[in-house]
């Protein structure tokens, strides 16, 4: 059997997913690359510096529409490349999750 991988599948892109990351303030955006992708996080080359920029958090969009995107938190920093991970929304809520324990199942 054989042991089961924390990070999940990681989807590679041979020429790179375009992308943009986004302040969550909308103070500043870059153009990246996304060169692979997993159910946690991403890998992404970003065009000109990240100097300067608050990547505590931020959207990374993955439409022009900015419809499809994830809430990001920056891992790790290697030259133009950063690892990123991606923040579950429901953390920000703060609610107790409620059950309905007095639902059934019809089988």
């Amino acid at each position: 059997m054989m042991a089961e991988r924390r990070s999940g599948e990681r989807v590679s892109f041979e020429r790179g997913f375009s992308a943009h990351m986004m302040g969550i303030d909308g103070t500043w955006r870059r153009n990246c690359m996304m060169e692979d992708v997993s159910e946690t996080g991403a890998k992404l080359t970003v065009e000109g510096s990240v100097e300067g920029l608050n990547l505590k958090e931020f959207f990374l969009l993955l439409s022009s529409t900015g419809l499809a995107y994830r809430r990001c938190e920056l891992s790790w920093v290697n030259g133009d490349q950063i690892g990123v991970t991606f923040l579950k929304q429901v953390d920000k809520k703060k609610r107790p999750s409620r059950r309905n324990s007095n639902q059934t199942v019809d089988g």
